[in-house]
């Protein structure tokens, strides 16, 4: 499976986020990937503290776009994330979609693990997501013809237990879609991918938002996919732009049965 992922750096312009998207999916898809990956709020990436004026339903104009990038290129797409609307009060679900070849819903992950922190102390700012987003409540591996894909999203890449419990439910590939803070990437993002992927023995696609989106907000980057084993087989810098990689599944059950760390656990 040729995986590829995206790095963006979007802002609050759902018209400009959705056309470089849609270029970036297209050089993707014609490096060969089968599956691509969009990174976290990748259409309408909004100032910390404000509404989310494009927040729509699963099924509204961000997934009808994706969906016709994935027909024209045959292609499986992750939208790393989107505001999903909510009916219960204003605040939204951070949430990832699944889009088929055929352009359908396969399967959405609404993120868990908000990120409620105060890095100020530490040099960053200060983030209370909890405001204006609802945390998920589902864990949510998807069956794919390929392989098993476990869900997840950016602050979810802290909690092992999340990984672990997909990866006991059969996940051979975890995708990470994020926007790290700088302060945070700098020192973690790498360590924590390839934590998630030696300790479970798993592909980590991770596509990222990188660069300023804005006076007061900034992303680290350095999106990648880890194999297995732990080695980065792919990765990009600090701009926008696409990377490609072969995740070879025969291999990984090679190393799964030759290292067999999920059957021996015990606990």
């Amino acid at each position: 499976m040729r995986v590829g992922i995206v790095q963006m750096t979007s802002g609050d312009d759902l018209p400009a986020n959705l056309a470089v998207a849609e270029q970036l999916v297209a050089r993707a898809a014609a490096m060969g990937a089968d599956f691509i990956a969009l990174p976290e709020m990748f259409a309408y990436l909004r100032r910390e503290g404000l509404a989310f004026p494009h927040a729509q339903a699963l099924e509204g104009e961000i997934t009808a776009r994706v969906g016709d990038w994935a027909r024209q290129h045959r292609a499986r797409i992750l939208i790393g994330s989107f505001a999903e609307r909510r009916e219960q009060d204003a605040r939204v679900h951070n949430t990832s979609v699944l889009i088929s070849p055929e352009g359908e819903i396969e399967s959405c992950y609404r993120k868990m693990h908000l990120f409620d922190v105060d890095l100020t102390g530490e040099g960053g700012d200060a983030y209370v997501e909890s405001r204006s987003i609802a945390a998920g409540d589902e864990v949510v591996v998807a069956r794919t013809p390929d392989c098993r894909l476990g869900l997840s999203i950016c602050y979810d890449l802290r909690f092992p237990e999340l990984y672990r419990e997909m990866a006991s439910r059969g996940a051979h590939l975890f995708t990470v879609p994020s926007a790290f803070t700088v302060r945070t990437g700098r020192d973690h993002w790498e360590v924590l991918l390839r934590a998630r992927a030696i300790e479970n023995l798993a592909f980590v696609v991770a596509p990222a938002q990188c660069g300023r989106h804005s006076e007061i907000r900034e992303s680290y980057g350095h999106a990648m996919i880890v194999d297995p084993w732990g080695v980065v087989l792919a990765q990009l810098g600090d701009r926008p732009g696409v990377a490609v990689a072969d995740c070879d599944l025969e291999e990984q059950e090679r190393v799964r049965k030759a290292l067999p760390a999920l059957a021996n656990r015990r606990l």
